[in-house]
């Protein structure tokens, strides 16, 4: 009987071609995803994230429309707004403004139909309620994150009780401003004493606003050691801002986050020392999986954290190449 069943079995292997993938329709055919890169046309951070957005769109064979909020909160919920109106499969969202603010809207999304998935900064409250509808997040854990960096600036610069540190962060934003925060509870817990500035609207959205900030801050702390930028865009500027500030590379140390062609530059030149690496391109190309898949196979969301690795002198030779190709 069973030699029977195997023969039968091997007949129907044989006889029966199995699909090609060339057969199979693709994933996102006839999708329609709304993507906000959260930051401005252009900005080295969401340039990357819409890189991995659209090269996943074009594996997948869906239709994607891209906008862009300058980082501003107010900004990302108008685009939402804009985005419901347009009643696409699914919208991808930062998420800077917090459940509290997206609530409402998400709530309006999902009695429509529309999925939503959210990267970069997390909606804890909003994954809870619509995970099991494809709500997933995409991106490393801010506040450990935050942590890590911290550890590693007094592992590797050697800093001790008494060292004067500059933190430079975003903790008015809710969830996002953890990672500022991490940052800043291991250095005080280690007796670093730590100036704190929160970064401007207007400087998060043109980083390029900020060399009086740094230039003045060093005039006023010329004792301080270690500098920590808490955002992609802001530490691709640090060596035009030391630069200014006449500082030499071997005067401080600076570390921040997200690398980026200028950021490489930087490091090469021995003015950033230490980059948190959140894998940008993955939180684009994820996301949009996570649209489609959840849409026609009915997936729940998934949380898929893209940091903890770091990047200095040591290794950038490695990742670099891809940086230059807006991969990394």
């Amino acid at each position: 009987m069973l030699k029977r069943l195997l023969t039968l079995a091997l007949f129907l292997f044989i006889a029966v071609p199995m699909a090609s993938a060339a057969d199979m329709p693709q994933t996102g055919k006839d999708m329609h995803i709304w993507f906000d890169t959260g930051g401005p046309v252009g900005g080295t951070y969401n340039t990357v994230v819409f890189n991995g957005a659209k090269t996943a769109a074009n594996d997948i064979g869906a239709k994607i429309t891209f906008v862009y909020s300058d980082w501003s909160p107010e900004k990302m919920i108008e685009n939402f707004k804009k985005a419901l109106a347009e009643k696409p499969t699914g919208i991808v969202v930062m998420g800077h403004p917090g459940d509290a603010a997206f609530a409402p809207f998400i709530d309006e999304a999902r009695q429509s139909g529309i999925r939503v998935t959210c990267v970069d900064t997390q909606l804890p409250g909003t994954q809870a309620k619509y995970q099991s509808q494809g709500f997933g997040y995409i991106g490393p854990d801010n506040y450990t994150q935050g942590q890590s960096m911290a550890k590693e600036c007094l592992q590797r610069f050697g800093l001790k009780k008494g060292d004067r540190a500059f933190v430079w962060g975003l903790k008015r934003l809710p969830t996002r401003g953890r990672r500022a925060v991490g940052i800043l509870e291991v250095l005080e817990g280690a007796g670093v004493v730590v100036d704190y500035l929160e970064i401007s609207p207007e400087i998060d959205k043109d980083p390029s606003l900020g060399t009086p900030v740094i230039t003045g801050y060093l005039a006023s702390k010329p004792d301080c050691k270690l500098m920590v930028v808490d955002h992609g865009a802001l530490t691709a500027q640090m060596e035009n801002f030391l630069r200014a500030a006449a500082v030499k590379p071997a005067d401080i140390n600076v570390a921040g986050f997200s690398l980026s062609p200028a950021t490489a530059s930087a490091i090469k030149n021995g003015y950033v020392d230490l980059v948190g690496d959140a894998q940008p391109f993955l939180l684009g190309y994820f996301s949009v999986l996570q649209i489609a898949l959840t849409e026609k196979y009915g997936f729940s969301g998934l949380n898929i954290d893209t940091g903890g690795g770091f990047i200095g002198a040591d290794n950038l030779s490695l990742i670099e190449p891809l940086a230059k190709k807006g991969l990394r």
